[in-house]
């Protein structure tokens, strides 16, 4: 959106440029840099998930491209400097406009850090840093840390919530191998329902993009919106016509069956998911479905899927799927798990977590149920229920040039039991002989095997990643 049309959309006359650079950091930070020893000229800092978050110790680094994609270019301006002296002036900040103006002057507006990093889709145990970032023009040292609040919230979202989904995946691919003997379509088993519930479209499109690294079901079109525009994904992700309760409802209880109906006639192929709870699930199941319109069901070119919508998942499910059986038959897996007609499947999407996943799955799998049966539709659980703190994520200063001397910089507070102390010096990543990365100082690294590369120089991208080799990189072996 131009900035023009930002202005345009506020409510009142002058409107502030939601676009520019200088206000996307915290407040405190406008005060950094006369805090700084003299002589200083360069900072290093790194990002790091710092600890497991449960029983998920590795983390999919994935969103950093996004964020350079708006950091690259001209993106200091003497109108965004103009604008932005009074303005912060009268939050209570005097800002460095020396050094804006010699970003502005010297770089053209460019900025002048070096940015590298883990390679998106890169998988790696916490405590690695994934991105390291330093000054090239010594006159902007204080840089480095003005840009933490940005690159920070690009990494950790968008890192953590393809975390989250690429676990949950692991453990659905795991339960079909057990119980279907492949894990054949398991990319539609786990569906974005998150849009509606994640804090702005953007989060929406950032944390829906990171979900489809590792699956390809998805009711976020924000998400594939910014795959094609910052992954170059031509489509990265899929849906099929669904149903909702406004309109399952609409003739009232006496009729909905005939809105079942209406569904299939209006869709005569393909995929389609239809929520039943909206009075009588289990009378929708046996009575509609698996009575007056079975026929109908099995008769369509394509698959219909029940949705239930209430009630304890880990009961209902299970109860669904076989009162389903009980109308349309099954067929029993090689593995020895019952597995529905093949015109008729389940999807839940109520009460989803990546708890309760795994919760559903055991249950299935106690009452003789392959998995194939089923597939789940994530929503708040995917892209909202999770913060900074799930990874403790972190972004730390650790190394400080001055005078012609590279000095550590880290903390280590007491009070916090080493639970807090960072790390010194310039920080880096390597293979170990196991092939797993560890964290290393850059200076005790072998020359080109820091696994942190240049992405990023003076508003210059210097890598591109395509969406296709980061599923890759996250799943070399997915079948």
């Amino acid at each position: 959106m131009t900035i023009q049309n930002q202005r345009a959309a506020a409510l009142f006359e002058n409107a502030i440029d939601v676009n520019n650079l200088i206000y996307d950091t915290d407040s405190y930070k406008l005060s950094h840099y006369s805090q700084y020893p003299e002589g200083t000229e360069y900072v290093s800092s790194y990002i790091e998930p710092r600890r497991a978050w449960g029983d998920m110790d590795k983390v999919v680094f994935f969103g950093l491209q996004m964020e350079l994609a708006k950091l690259a270019g001209c993106v200091v301006t003497q109108a965004m400097l103009d604008e932005a002296t009074p303005f912060l002036k009268a939050h209570g900040f005097d800002i460095y406009i020396a050094g804006w103006q010699h970003i502005i002057d010297a770089h053209q507006g460019r900025l002048p850090v070096l940015i590298e990093a883990l390679p998106e889709g890169t998988i790696a145990p916490v405590a690695v840093p994934q991105l390291r970032i330093q000054n090239t023009d010594p006159a902007c040292f204080w840089l480095v840390s003005y840009l933490e609040t940005r690159l920070l919230r690009a990494v950790w979202y968008a890192s953590t919530v393809c975390s989250l989904s690429y676990g949950v995946m692991k453990s659905i691919r795991a339960a079909m191998i057990v119980t279907d003997g492949s894990a054949e379509g398991a990319e539609f088993k786990l569906h974005d329902f998150g849009a509606r519930g994640a804090a702005s479209f953007e989060a929406a499109a950032i944390g829906g993009a990171a979900h489809l690294v590792n699956a390809q079901g998805t009711d976020t079109v924000a998400a594939l919106v910014y795959a094609r525009n910052y992954y170059g994904a031509d489509m990265a992700g899929f849906s099929i016509p669904a149903s909702e309760h406004s309109t399952m409802t609409a003739a009232g209880p006496n009729g909905e069956m005939d809105q079942m109906r209406r569904f299939m006639q209006a869709n005569p192929s393909g995929i389609i998911a239809c929520v039943s709870d909206s009075y009588d699930l289990m009378r929708a199941v046996r009575d509609y479905w698996g009575g007056e319109l079975r026929n109908d069901v099995l008769a369509r070119d394509g698959v219909l899927v029940v949705r239930p919508d209430s009630g304890d998942p880990i009961q209902i499910v299970p109860d669904v799927i076989e009162a389903l059986m009980a109308k349309f038959g099954y067929s029993t897996t090689a593995q020895g798990y019952r597995l529905l007609h093949e015109k008729v499947r389940v999807i839940q999407g109520d009460g989803v977590n990546r708890h309760s996943i795994v919760d559903i799955m055991q249950a299935m799998m106690q009452r003789g149920l392959a998995i194939g049966n089923i597939a789940f539709g994530m929503g708040g659980g995917l892209l909202q229920k999770l913060d900074r703190d799930s990874f403790g994520y972190a972004m730390k200063a650790s190394a400080l040039y001055r005078n012609g001397v590279w000095y550590d910089v880290f903390k280590d507070p007491v009070t916090a039991n080493d639970s807090k102390t960072s790390r010194k010096g310039i920080q880096g990543a390597m293979r170990s002989d196991s092939g797993s990365l560890v964290a290393r100082p850059a200076a005790n690294i072998p020359k080109g095997a820091d696994a942190l590369v240049p992405v990023f120089r003076d508003g210059r991208i210097l890598v591109l990643h395509r969406f296709e080799d980061i599923r890759r990189r996250a799943w070399p072996t997915a079948s």
